[in-house]
């Protein structure tokens, strides 16, 4: 008799030392494991679980950070070339243009919504052809443009900020300005308007009326 014999032959469930194994063996073995299954299987979804929620973690951090990369070197991309307003509208390059051509300028700052710039279009638009070598007219939307708003120190629009012909402010006015006045300003400040061109008295003021 081998040594597993003799152990189940101690053993009352075995049989009392017959041959072969008592069925109620199997039944034991296959409740043990499967107690020892249902209590590691919690454990394991638990432990899988925490892996994937450390694994979502950490993805989700380097995703925020791969974000906040590319938001700072877009923000230093945009600072280092700004966009580009439309014809008229760069504060700098206008400044450059005027040193370039060595002319006065009336500069025009407004919005293309506003009714008193609205009205100011067309006039800007004479001016600007009539006086072609002799004033530069300009104008700038401050709402596109919020830069030159806060450049030239603008706190109602449209604004006429007339320049000498090194880039000097020489006078401005808030509100419409006609066509007329615009002239008559620029030649008390003497600058050269083209051959032609009538001399307009600006209307006169209830000030100059009652003085």
């Amino acid at each position: 008799m081998t040594l597993w014999q003799q152990v189940l032959a101690q053993c009352p469930c075995s049989g009392g030392g017959r041959d072969g194994i008592h069925p109620v063996i199997p039944l034991a073995i296959f409740v043990g494991l499967w107690w020892l299954g249902s209590w590691l299987w919690p454990k394991w979804k638990e432990r899988r679980a925490s892996h994937m929620r450390g694994l979502i973690a950490k993805v989700a951090i380097v995703v925020v950070l791969i974000a906040a990369v590319g938001v700072v070197l877009i923000s230093k991309k945009a600072r280092s070339n700004p966009a580009q307003p439309t014809e008229g509208n760069t504060p700098a390059a206008a400044a450059a243009t005027v040193a370039a051509s060595g002319l006065p300028r009336v500069l025009d700052l407004g919005s293309k919504s506003c009714i008193p710039c609205k009205m100011m279009a067309p006039i800007l638009a004479a001016l600007k052809q009539e006086q072609a070598g002799k004033v530069q007219v300009d104008f700038i939307d401050v709402w596109e443009n919020k830069q030159a708003g806060e450049q030239y120190g603008i706190n109602l629009i449209p604004t006429q900020i007339f320049l000498d012909a090194l880039g000097k402010e020489r006078f401005r006015h808030e509100g419409f300005l006609s066509k007329e006045d615009i002239l008559a300003k620029c030649r008390e400040l003497g600058f050269e308007l083209a051959e032609g061109t009538a001399a307009v008295q600006p209307a006169p003021t209830e000030e100059s009326r009652n003085g």
